[in-house]
């Protein structure tokens, strides 16, 4: 079924709200970032100079990944949360250092990123099984893999071990635009697939998307299978930047990359926002996290802070979906 066909079954907005629309949907994170950046640069331009931007990049590319794998999840509705994400990016840099480079003594890209994205996508495929075939609550099903992720995680590697080839170091300073430019990349190419709008339609109203004619369980299997392929990705940036195989850090991530969905005005009903606007929210936080540590601020203030942007994002998020609803009235 085309997507045109699911469009159709919306009803059609004026042309003349189109800028006004692209300005609610661009959410609050493009000011923040620029509010927030304005205060790093002030603080320690030396970090954001020019010549440290790969650096910069590389640092925070494993929670932009994290907040674009949870994205696909989130747009196509119906609660579609994966936790699951940070600890299967724990899981692919286990696997990756422990099995591929030390066990196997493999070193080349070309087996270790295939084999980093394969190992993601496996990972979205169990979810999408869980959460859109047997219908299971995505919070719930997530969960378990999280869980799993995490006990699987830690048996075959208790502690911290291993290191990195060098050209995989390197993703996580002069080259750390690389795999975040591959995985935008693959969004504009899934973008311009009629299975975007499907995923749009169903995330708005799948009960209409359905109606239409669109494939609605298939639609949804397939976003928590690009969630965990991006996942993947997000696995490999993380290998990167900490250059060996760590157990505890993937899990991390979980609660940041949501944090920066939610900031970046996509819907966490589904059907609005994309991963530019998650990008720049994982952006506003890790530019939150590098003032204040810069500002010597507690750990524990960070956490405060993390718990804050979300309740924040989320009550943003709402009134904007207001808005909106209230211009295409």
């Amino acid at each position: 079924m085309s997507v045109s066909t699911a469009e159709n079954a919306k009803p059609v907005k004026p042309r003349k709200r189109l800028g006004s629309e692209l300005l609610l949907y661009a959410g609050f994170a493009p000011a923040l970032f620029v509010i927030l950046l304005v205060i790093n640069v002030f603080l320690n331009p030396a970090r954001f100079s020019p010549a440290a931007w790969g650096t910069l990049i590389g640092l925070a590319a494993p929670l932009i990944g994290a907040a674009i794998a949870s994205t696909p999840a989130f747009l196509g509705g119906r609660g579609g949360i994966d936790i699951s994400v940070g600890p299967l990016m724990g899981f692919v840099n286990a696997v990756i250092v422990l099995v591929f480079i030390q066990g196997m003594g493999v070193t080349s890209p070309f087996i270790i990123v295939p084999a980093a994205l394969l190992i993601g996508a496996a990972g979205g495929v169990v979810n999408g099984l869980l959460t859109s075939v047997l219908r299971i609550q995505p919070i719930v099903a997530t969960l378990g893999t999280y869980l799993v992720l995490i006990g699987v995680t830690l048996t075959i590697l208790p502690s911290p071990t291993g290191s990195v080839p060098p050209w995989l170091s390197q993703l996580s300073g002069t080259w750390s635009i690389l795999p975040l430019g591959g995985v935008f990349l693959a969004w504009w190419a899934i973008c311009r697939l009629p299975y975007h709008g499907q995923l749009m339609a169903v995330g708005s109203d799948d009960r209409a998307a359905y109606t239409a004619g669109v494939p609605v369980t298939l639609v949804r299997f397939f976003s928590f299978v690009i969630t965990g392929l991006f996942a993947g990705a997000a696995g490999l940036m993380l290998t990167a930047l900490i250059g060996s195989a760590d157990p505890a850090v993937g899990p991390t991530y979980t609660l940041l990359a949501i944090s920066a969905v939610a900031l970046g005005g996509v819907s966490l009903a589904g059907g609005r926002g994309g991963v530019i606007g998650a990008a720049i929210g994982a952006i506003d936080i890790f530019l939150l996290q590098s003032a204040l540590t810069y500002l010597n601020v507690s750990t524990f203030i960070l956490q405060i802070s993390y718990g804050a942007i979300l309740v924040i994002a989320i009550m943003l998020t709402a009134g904007q979906e207001r808005l909106i609803n209230g211009a295409a009235r």
